[in-house]
């Protein structure tokens, strides 16, 4: 398994905690429709584009067409990338407060956005073991009966509320765009396209009835269930389509409907969540990023892992998965041939920074994560800990950390979370703990109950750490939990922060274990057993101050040199309240409107050199430079 840090917490009540969103997530935001033009399954057709406030017409115009491509070469991860970053060049700001209407080329950019997420969500179901077993193991009144239980805890616990319109609509619209996806009619329908092209008419005719039937269609509370059976009885009837595999779609298509950060989990996603917060997992210790054409970029290898010991390096390529090429694969597809039960083999074929290929072969493995990844004095006086993520052993790991560079003379420190994507706010808590001797931490907010708390320092926990001198490092990266550091540090002056803007994820989510046990096999194995989940936005976090950098983000006090303008001097972060506000996800349904395009930082690709800082050494590492130069001075 490839360990990527979604982390969770495991808890009869759902505990909250604060996870990183990625661009893969299954989860497509926004709580409006839009209704597909006759006759073009691709969305609007890009009329007269506005130049000026927005770009010049003709590189609008290019940047639609190069993502119409990228879809039909069914490239989905490439297209999110291209459609996001079209979107943060020619419409950063389109959501403000007085924008003005958005041209045709500029929602082409959104629908393709959703579009291409929607159908990498299909494909990262459909290539998870444990997903396709629900489909063989559940009947239709079973898989209602889940259906029913997760939008029974999206309309209690989700941090806004939404309407059933929304939430059956968004499911139409997944099932609509499934019933095109290769992958999907290969596992549910594998006559189609191997026959007289009858099977074809079918689904169109399916299709049709979808979009003249159910599309934005007003539904009440109590008409979920039975509109959805509906839906999976005219599925079976008119093309031979599991009623299972179409009521599958309309859960996961439920949480379209919900933010970036929520989403159904499998039983193979929860149990991968839980092995995160616990720190341990079972594979080689990889972090992987697919690269068309070149293979699966290490970004990350896991310290002690079978792929440290075995010598893989961070900004290598693995370019063979056991024999298979997987130089075209999606991270996806990759991971899937990663898979495998512990103390199984597998063998990779790496290629290195000058192109020399190698092969190893590596078992597969529990591999303990720690979440202090390094600590150590890197000259007298100051001390460095780098943090990877937050979890359940943190606050112990780094109270350990510290205690051990005072014994060594350490009276500064460089905290570095570059690249820690959060992990568990009880972990934030305790380690913030550590450093801040009175006042309030964080702060979260939501409607359930017990999800709006205030989190205190507690005198008696303080370390003697209060009393270091602290250089908090972060970048764009930096999120959630990591954010809630930044934000207490900041408002408490307890450091400077030095770096980059952070990912601006200001969000609290739960998970909910739906308690439906997989059906025996190697998957449920892997899984450990457990049922599928639900992973669900419950609250905003609030720092001391009161203030949620959502899509916002932290500014650092202190850029670091390499991501500096040498423009213009850094503007201090300003007050969310002075920017603008998201649009209201329960606003409701709309047949020519879309949710579309949220701007920030929810989906962007991380700037910066492909290799990231942290892999250097220290004496390499700009930031690092940058945060000595300041303590040498004090």
């Amino acid at each position: 398994m490839i360990h990527v840090p979604r982390n969770t917490c495991r808890s009869p009540a759902a505990r909250a905690l604060s996870v990183r969103a990625v661009v893969a997530a299954v989860a497509v935001g926004g709580g409006l429709l839009f209704a597909p033009p006759a006759g073009s399954p691709l969305g609007p057709v890009v009329a007269n584009a506005a130049p000026g406030s927005f770009t010049d017409a003709a590189e609008l115009a290019d940047a639609v067409a190069d993502g119409r491509n990228l879809e039909r070469a069914r490239k989905w991860a490439e297209a999110i990338r291209h459609y996001d970053a079209a979107l943060e060049r020619f419409a950063p700001d389109h959501e403000a407060p007085g924008a003005e209407p958005l041209p045709e080329p500029i929602r082409a950019l959104q629908y393709g956005l959703r579009r291409s997420k929607i159908h990498h969500g299909i494909h990262r179901r459909y290539a998870d073991p444990s997903y396709t077993e629900q489909l063989l193991s559940r009947s239709p009144e079973s898989a209602l009966d889940l259906y029913e239980t997760v939008l029974g805890q999206i309309r209690r616990n989700y941090v806004e509320p939404i309407g059933a319109t929304s939430l059956v609509a968004h499911g139409t619209e997944s099932l609509y765009l499934a019933l095109s996806d290769r992958k999907f009619l290969g596992r549910n329908l594998p006559a189609h396209g191997a026959d007289d092209g009858s099977a074809e008419a079918a689904v169109e005719r399916f299709r049709a009835v979808l979009r003249t039937e159910f599309w934005n269609a007003p539904i009440r509370a109590e008409d979920e269930r039975r509109t959805v059976a509906r839906a999976a009885r005219l599925g079976r009837e008119l093309c031979g389509l599991s009623e299972t595999a179409t009521i599958f779609e309309y859960l996961a298509g439920a949480t379209n409907a919900l933010d970036d950060y929520s989403a159904f989990l499998s039983p193979e996603g929860l149990a991968s969540l839980y092995g995160n917060i616990e720190g341990n997992f079972v594979g080689i210790g990889i972090e992987i990023e697919a690269e068309p054409g070149r293979g699966q970029f290490l970004r990350k290898i896991l310290p002690g892992s079978p792929a440290e010991e075995g010598g893989a390096k961070a900004g290598e390529y693995v370019s063979a998965i056991g024999g298979t090429d997987c130089r075209d694969l999606s991270t996806d597809e990759a991971a899937k041939l990663l898979r495998g039960p512990e103390f199984s083999a597998v063998e990779l074929e790496i290629t290195d920074a000058r192109g020399v290929a190698r092969t190893g072969r590596f078992v597969r493995r529990t591999v303990e994560v720690a979440s202090v990844e390094r600590a150590e004095m890197v000259e007298p006086g100051i001390g460095y800990i780098r943090m990877g993520g937050f979890q359940e052993t943190t606050a112990r790991e780094m109270a350990d950390a510290v205690n051990q560079l005072r014994r060594q003379g350490m009276t500064k420190l460089i905290w570095d979370l570059r690249g820690n994507p959060g992990g568990l706010l009880d972990a934030a808590v305790d380690v913030l703990d550590l450093f801040v001797e009175e006042g309030t931490l964080v702060s979260t907010r939501g409607p359930a109950g017990g999800q709006t708390q205030t989190y205190r320092a507690r005198r008696a926990g303080t370390l003697a750490a209060r009393d270091l001198e602290l250089v908090l490092l972060v970048d764009g990266d930096s999120a959630s939990a990591s954010e809630i550091v930044a934000g207490c540090l900041r408002d408490h002056r307890r450091g400077t922060i030095v770096g980059r803007t952070t990912y601006g994820k200001w969000s609290v989510q739960s998970i909910v274990d739906l308690g439906d046990a997989p059906r025996a096999g190697w998957a449920a194995a892997a899984a450990g057993s457990r049922g599928s989940g639900l992973k669900l936005t419950t609250a905003r976090f609030y720092s001391p101050d009161g203030r949620n950098y959502a899509g916002i983000g932290l500014n650092p006090d202190v850029p670091a040199p390499e991501y500096a303008d040498d423009a213009q001097e850094p503007e201090p972060t300003e007050a969310p309240e002075d920017l603008f506000a998201a649009a209201d996800p329960a606003a409701g349904i709309a047949g020519d409107r879309t949710a579309g395009y949220r701007p920030g930082r929810v989906a962007r690709a991380a700037d910066g050199p492909r290799v990231p800082q942290t892999s250097l050494p220290l004496n390499e590492q700009p930031d690092v430079q940058a945060a000595l130069k300041l303590l040498r001075r004090r």
